[in-house]
């Protein structure tokens, strides 16, 4: 089963990843649709999402599982 990983881009968008592969599977408008789009590409596979780095919080953790 692959790594698959769904990161924002500057711009806004999300793109779907996997392991190993620098090129992006897939980008999208928004989260949900990447996370779509994994379901399609990948049934059962879930992916990791990137989290909002910097809050006044501190800094979390960069992945969390969906």
């Amino acid at each position: 089963m692959p790594n698959v990983y769904i990161e924002e881009t500057p711009d806004g968008k999300y793109q779907v990843k996997v392991r190993g592969n620098p090129i992006p599977v897939a980008e999208t408008p928004t989260q949900r649709e990447a996370e779509e789009k994994v379901k399609q590409l990948y049934p059962g596979v879930h992916p990791d999402v990137e989290r909002v780095r910097h809050t006044d919080k501190g800094k979390p953790d960069q992945w969390r599982g969906k």
